[in-house]
């Protein structure tokens, strides 16, 4: 999302289950707007918060036009990643496949990956995306804006979120507290729709 927006507006981290609120993202063009909710990753609930969080999650399946499903290229799908498809089953919007990371992979290993999740969904499409690079992702934005229903406008064309500043610059803190969302080999974090 902060690729897309050019601007920090969604915390990254390492750490699992950074994200605890829903974020929308506001993405306008001169002839679209797309509003992006990041929401919690989703994972087995070890606690009432984590179970509050993944509700959250899965609650906004079937509040959106469009479900962008992200995993990255460099781990292998797994338990968790058949559960949440499990429960996009239960949706009828169009589910994209977005594998992000493709730089920290050799693109010899990308296809064999897509074909594993592609085996365990039927998705709309498939975009191998680096968010840190770019790659691939105004190919993204192109089918969003193709395929997404027309509506009115919802926000001015100069905001990038619908929380408040002090929203935003407590989230950055919490972000550097959590230290650098950099490290190769971090825990798995999903989300996003």
């Amino acid at each position: 999302m902060n690729r897309i927006l050019g601007e920090k507006v969604a915390i990254m981290s390492p750490k699992a289950q950074t994200t605890r609120n829903k974020i929308n993202g506001i993405y306008t063009a001169p002839d679209v707007q797309i509003v992006f909710v990041d929401t919690p990753g989703i994972h087995k609930p070890q606690n009432a918060l984590d179970d509050y969080m993944d509700q959250a999650a899965l609650s906004t399946l079937n509040q959106v036009d469009a479900i962008l499903f992200m995993v990255a290229a460099d781990e292998q799908p797994g338990k968790g990643d058949q559960w949440i498809i499990n429960q996009l089953a239960h949706v009828t919007k169009p589910v994209y496949l977005l594998v992000n990371k493709i730089d920290a992979v050799h693109p010899d290993d990308l296809l064999p990956l897509i074909d594993k999740y592609n085996g365990m969904y039927d998705f709309a499409q498939v975009f191998p995306i680096s968010a840190t690079q770019g790659n691939n992702v105004d190919e993204l934005l192109q089918q969003l804006t193709a395929e997404l229903p027309v509506g009115p406008q919802y926000y001015p064309d100069d905001e990038l979120t619908d929380h408040p500043e002090y929203f935003v610059v407590g989230e950055l803190i919490r972000e550097k507290n959590f230290g650098p969302s950099t490290r190769r080999g971090a825990p798995r974090h999903r989300g996003g729709c």
